[in-house]
Protein backbone atom coordinates (compact mmCIF):
# COMPACT_ATOMS: atom_id res chain seq x y z
CA UNK A 1 0.00 0.00 0.00
CA UNK A 2 0.71 3.57 -0.48
CA UNK A 3 0.19 6.08 1.78
CA UNK A 4 -0.29 9.73 1.07
CA UNK A 5 3.13 10.92 2.44
CA UNK A 6 4.62 8.56 -0.17
CA UNK A 7 2.66 9.67 -2.97
CA UNK A 8 3.80 13.40 -2.53
CA UNK A 9 7.20 12.61 -2.68
CA UNK A 10 7.36 9.85 -5.19
CA UNK A 11 5.18 12.57 -7.50
CA UNK A 12 7.55 15.00 -6.75
CA UNK A 13 9.75 12.88 -7.48
CA UNK A 14 8.50 11.74 -10.95
CA UNK A 15 8.39 15.65 -11.86
CA UNK A 16 11.55 16.48 -11.13
CA UNK A 17 13.20 13.84 -13.24
CA UNK A 18 10.95 12.43 -15.78
CA UNK A 19 12.32 15.32 -18.38
CA UNK A 20 16.05 15.27 -16.59
CA UNK A 21 18.14 11.94 -18.66
CA UNK A 22 18.44 10.05 -15.15
CA UNK A 23 15.68 8.27 -15.09
CA UNK A 24 12.29 8.67 -13.14
CA UNK A 25 11.08 5.16 -12.77
CA UNK A 26 15.01 4.16 -11.26
CA UNK A 27 14.49 6.95 -8.85
CA UNK A 28 10.89 5.93 -7.96
CA UNK A 29 12.49 2.68 -7.14
CA UNK A 30 15.73 4.00 -5.19
CA UNK A 31 14.17 6.40 -2.97
CA UNK A 32 10.95 3.64 -2.07
CA UNK A 33 14.19 1.02 -1.37
CA UNK A 34 15.75 3.64 0.50
CA UNK A 35 12.90 4.74 2.78
CA UNK A 36 11.73 0.77 3.05
CA UNK A 37 8.67 1.13 1.40
CA UNK A 38 7.28 -1.55 -0.73
CA UNK A 39 8.55 -1.12 -4.53
CA UNK A 40 5.23 0.99 -5.83
CA UNK A 41 5.40 -1.66 -9.28
CA UNK A 42 5.43 -0.95 -12.92
CA UNK A 43 1.62 -0.01 -12.59
CA UNK A 44 2.25 2.78 -10.16
CA UNK A 45 5.25 4.68 -12.12
CA UNK A 46 3.44 4.09 -15.54
CA UNK A 47 0.15 5.69 -14.09
CA UNK A 48 1.67 8.87 -12.50
CA UNK A 49 3.87 9.27 -15.62
CA UNK A 50 0.36 10.40 -17.02
CA UNK A 51 0.70 13.66 -14.94
CA UNK A 52 4.18 14.64 -16.44
CA UNK A 53 2.76 13.74 -20.19
CA UNK A 54 0.25 15.84 -19.50
CA UNK A 55 2.56 18.90 -18.75
CA UNK A 56 4.42 18.24 -22.43
CA UNK A 57 1.04 18.47 -23.91
CA UNK A 58 0.26 21.39 -22.54
CA UNK A 59 4.04 23.10 -22.89
CA UNK A 60 3.71 22.00 -26.34
CA UNK A 61 0.16 22.10 -27.43
CA UNK A 62 0.80 24.48 -30.41
CA UNK A 63 3.49 22.16 -31.67
CA UNK A 64 0.92 19.31 -31.26
CA UNK A 65 -2.28 20.52 -32.42
CA UNK A 66 -0.15 21.10 -35.56
CA UNK A 67 1.07 17.90 -35.93
CA UNK A 68 -1.99 16.83 -35.16
CA UNK A 69 -4.27 18.37 -37.59
CA UNK A 70 -1.56 18.60 -40.41
CA UNK A 71 -1.12 14.93 -40.69
CA UNK A 72 -5.09 14.27 -40.06
CA UNK A 73 -5.92 16.50 -42.99
CA UNK A 74 -2.65 15.13 -45.15
CA UNK A 75 -4.62 11.57 -45.03
CA UNK A 76 -6.92 12.99 -47.89
CA UNK A 77 -5.01 16.18 -49.07
CA UNK A 78 -1.75 14.89 -51.01
CA UNK A 79 -0.46 18.81 -51.32
CA UNK A 80 0.10 18.38 -47.33
CA UNK A 81 1.97 15.21 -46.73
CA UNK A 82 5.43 17.09 -47.78
CA UNK A 83 4.58 19.79 -44.94
CA UNK A 84 7.01 19.04 -42.09
CA UNK A 85 4.12 18.71 -39.51
CA UNK A 86 2.79 15.67 -41.44
CA UNK A 87 5.65 13.82 -41.73
CA UNK A 88 6.32 14.46 -37.76
CA UNK A 89 3.34 12.76 -37.25
CA UNK A 90 4.50 9.73 -38.96
CA UNK A 91 8.52 10.39 -37.08
CA UNK A 92 5.98 10.05 -34.43
CA UNK A 93 3.91 6.94 -35.48
CA UNK A 94 7.32 4.93 -36.62
CA UNK A 95 9.04 6.18 -33.94
CA UNK A 96 6.46 4.46 -30.83
CA UNK A 97 6.34 0.64 -32.81
CA UNK A 98 9.71 -0.59 -31.56
CA UNK A 99 8.95 0.21 -28.06
CA UNK A 100 5.36 -1.43 -27.83
CA UNK A 101 6.53 -4.51 -29.39
CA UNK A 102 9.46 -4.65 -27.13
CA UNK A 103 7.01 -3.59 -24.15
CA UNK A 104 4.59 -6.37 -25.24
CA UNK A 105 7.13 -8.88 -25.55
CA UNK A 106 9.33 -8.05 -22.41
CA UNK A 107 5.93 -7.41 -19.88
CA UNK A 108 6.85 -9.72 -17.02
CA UNK A 109 10.50 -8.34 -17.14
CA UNK A 110 9.40 -5.09 -16.82
CA UNK A 111 7.70 -5.35 -13.63
CA UNK A 112 10.02 -7.99 -12.53
CA UNK A 113 13.60 -8.70 -13.07
CA UNK A 114 14.71 -5.20 -14.77
CA UNK A 115 13.38 -3.58 -11.04
CA UNK A 116 16.38 -5.29 -9.55
CA UNK A 117 18.51 -2.56 -8.22
CA UNK A 118 21.99 -3.98 -8.51
CA UNK A 119 20.59 -3.76 -13.32
CA UNK A 120 19.30 -0.16 -12.05
CA UNK A 121 22.80 0.72 -10.44
CA UNK A 122 24.50 -0.45 -13.34
CA UNK A 123 22.51 1.19 -16.12
CA UNK A 124 22.28 4.41 -14.34
CA UNK A 125 26.58 4.40 -15.11
CA UNK A 126 26.64 2.74 -18.27
CA UNK A 127 24.50 5.10 -19.77
CA UNK A 128 25.72 7.63 -18.06
CA UNK A 129 28.88 7.40 -19.63
CA UNK A 130 27.16 7.07 -22.93
CA UNK A 131 25.44 10.08 -22.85
CA UNK A 132 28.52 11.82 -22.01
CA UNK A 133 30.29 10.05 -25.12
CA UNK A 134 26.81 11.43 -27.30
CA UNK A 135 27.30 15.22 -25.82
CA UNK A 136 30.71 15.30 -26.70
CA UNK A 137 30.85 13.31 -29.74
CA UNK A 138 27.83 15.87 -31.51
CA UNK A 139 28.83 17.98 -33.81
CA UNK A 140 24.62 19.61 -32.81
CA UNK A 141 23.84 21.05 -36.21
CA UNK A 142 20.53 19.19 -37.46
CA UNK A 143 17.37 20.05 -36.82
CA UNK A 144 14.23 18.25 -36.94
CA UNK A 145 12.32 19.59 -39.67
CA UNK A 146 15.14 20.07 -42.26
CA UNK A 147 16.90 16.84 -41.33
CA UNK A 148 14.23 14.25 -39.25
CA UNK A 149 13.55 10.76 -41.28
CA UNK A 150 11.80 7.61 -41.14
CA UNK A 151 15.79 5.81 -40.31
CA UNK A 152 16.21 8.57 -37.62
CA UNK A 153 13.03 7.98 -36.22
CA UNK A 154 13.29 4.37 -36.13
CA UNK A 155 17.03 5.44 -34.24
CA UNK A 156 15.02 7.38 -31.35
CA UNK A 157 12.19 4.67 -31.10
CA UNK A 158 14.60 1.62 -30.26
CA UNK A 159 16.46 4.16 -28.25
CA UNK A 160 13.26 5.19 -26.31
CA UNK A 161 12.53 1.41 -25.80
CA UNK A 162 15.55 0.80 -23.85
CA UNK A 163 14.08 3.24 -21.24
CA UNK A 164 11.74 -0.21 -20.39
CA UNK A 165 14.51 -0.79 -18.18
CA UNK A 166 14.65 1.50 -14.87
CA UNK A 167 17.99 3.67 -14.82
CA UNK A 168 18.57 4.09 -18.55
CA UNK A 169 16.52 7.14 -18.82
CA UNK A 170 13.86 7.71 -21.67
CA UNK A 171 15.08 11.38 -22.46
CA UNK A 172 18.40 10.18 -21.94
CA UNK A 173 18.33 7.33 -24.33
CA UNK A 174 16.32 9.64 -27.11
CA UNK A 175 18.63 12.76 -26.58
CA UNK A 176 22.18 10.44 -26.31
CA UNK A 177 20.26 9.18 -29.79
CA UNK A 178 20.01 12.47 -31.41
CA UNK A 179 22.87 13.82 -30.72
CA UNK A 180 24.94 10.74 -32.17
CA UNK A 181 22.85 11.41 -35.20
CA UNK A 182 23.97 14.94 -34.77
CA UNK A 183 21.29 16.59 -33.61
CA UNK A 184 21.30 19.78 -31.76
CA UNK A 185 20.43 19.61 -28.07
CA UNK A 186 17.27 21.55 -27.96
CA UNK A 187 16.07 19.55 -31.34
CA UNK A 188 17.59 16.14 -29.48
CA UNK A 189 15.26 16.81 -26.58
CA UNK A 190 12.58 18.25 -28.42
CA UNK A 191 11.93 14.97 -30.60
CA UNK A 192 12.04 12.78 -27.20
CA UNK A 193 9.91 14.68 -25.46
CA UNK A 194 7.20 14.40 -28.59
CA UNK A 195 8.03 10.57 -29.66
CA UNK A 196 7.20 9.78 -25.55
CA UNK A 197 3.72 11.02 -25.48
CA UNK A 198 1.83 8.36 -27.36
CA UNK A 199 4.22 5.59 -25.09
CA UNK A 200 3.50 7.13 -22.14
CA UNK A 201 0.34 7.86 -22.40
CA UNK A 202 -0.21 4.28 -23.94
CA UNK A 203 1.06 2.61 -20.97
CA UNK A 204 -0.61 4.53 -18.36
CA UNK A 205 -4.06 4.15 -19.52
CA UNK A 206 -3.89 0.52 -19.57
CA UNK A 207 -1.92 0.56 -16.26
CA UNK A 208 -4.78 2.61 -15.07
CA UNK A 209 -6.95 -0.63 -15.01
CA UNK A 210 -4.68 -1.99 -12.30
CA UNK A 211 -5.11 0.44 -10.00
CA UNK A 212 -7.22 -0.50 -6.82
CA UNK A 213 -6.84 -4.22 -7.51
CA UNK A 214 -5.47 -6.74 -6.12
CA UNK A 215 -1.42 -5.78 -5.00
CA UNK A 216 -1.97 -2.41 -6.99
CA UNK A 217 -1.49 1.01 -5.43
CA UNK A 218 -4.93 2.49 -4.10
CA UNK A 219 -6.73 5.71 -6.55
CA UNK A 220 -6.42 8.57 -3.96
CA UNK A 221 -2.62 8.43 -3.60
CA UNK A 222 -2.00 7.80 -7.18
CA UNK A 223 -4.12 10.36 -8.06
CA UNK A 224 -2.59 12.93 -5.80
CA UNK A 225 0.80 11.70 -7.31
CA UNK A 226 -0.52 12.42 -10.73
CA UNK A 227 -1.23 15.61 -10.06
CA UNK A 228 1.68 16.58 -8.61
CA UNK A 229 3.87 15.41 -10.62
CA UNK A 230 2.10 17.23 -13.90
CA UNK A 231 2.52 20.41 -12.01
CA UNK A 232 6.46 19.81 -11.00
CA UNK A 233 7.02 18.48 -14.77
CA UNK A 234 6.22 21.42 -16.32
CA UNK A 235 8.20 23.52 -14.24
CA UNK A 236 11.14 20.70 -14.84
CA UNK A 237 10.78 20.62 -18.43
CA UNK A 238 10.56 24.34 -19.03
CA UNK A 239 13.90 24.73 -17.15
CA UNK A 240 15.60 21.86 -19.09
CA UNK A 241 14.69 22.95 -22.37
CA UNK A 242 16.63 26.63 -21.52
CA UNK A 243 19.49 25.03 -19.63
CA UNK A 244 20.41 22.92 -22.41
CA UNK A 245 20.39 25.43 -24.72
CA UNK A 246 23.71 26.62 -23.31
CA UNK A 247 24.59 23.81 -21.41
CA UNK A 248 26.25 20.44 -21.56
CA UNK A 249 25.16 17.13 -19.89
CA UNK A 250 28.00 16.77 -17.78
CA UNK A 251 26.54 17.77 -14.64
CA UNK A 252 24.11 15.05 -15.02
CA UNK A 253 26.31 12.03 -16.41
CA UNK A 254 28.25 12.96 -13.00
CA UNK A 255 24.91 12.32 -11.10
CA UNK A 256 24.33 9.33 -12.96
CA UNK A 257 27.42 7.47 -12.10
CA UNK A 258 27.69 8.86 -8.18
CA UNK A 259 24.20 7.52 -7.91
CA UNK A 260 24.88 4.05 -9.60
CA UNK A 261 28.04 3.62 -7.46
CA UNK A 262 25.80 4.30 -4.07
CA UNK A 263 23.13 1.79 -5.19
CA UNK A 264 25.73 -0.98 -5.89
CA UNK A 265 27.50 -0.19 -2.59
CA UNK A 266 24.76 -0.45 -0.63
CA UNK A 267 22.82 -3.48 -2.32
CA UNK A 268 26.96 -4.93 -1.81
CA UNK A 269 26.90 -4.13 2.06
CA UNK A 270 23.67 -5.06 2.56
CA UNK A 271 21.79 -1.56 3.40
CA UNK A 272 19.37 -2.35 0.18
CA UNK A 273 17.66 -5.65 -0.60
CA UNK A 274 18.07 -5.62 -4.69
CA UNK A 275 14.77 -7.12 -5.07
CA UNK A 276 12.57 -5.67 -2.62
Amino acid sequence: MIGWFEAVVLGLIQGLTEFLPISSSAHIRVVSAFFGWQDPGAAFTAVIQLGTEAAVVIYFRKEIWEIVSTWTRSLWTPALRSHHAARMGWYVIVGTIPIVILGLLFKDSIEGAFRDLRLIGTTLIVFGLVLWFADHAARNRLTLERHLSFTHALVYGFAQSLALIPGVSRSGGTISAGLLLDYRREEAAKYSFLLAIPAVLGAGFLELFKIGEGPAPEWGPTILATVISFVVGYLAVSWFLKYISTHRFTGFVIYRIILGVVIIALVSTGVLDPSA
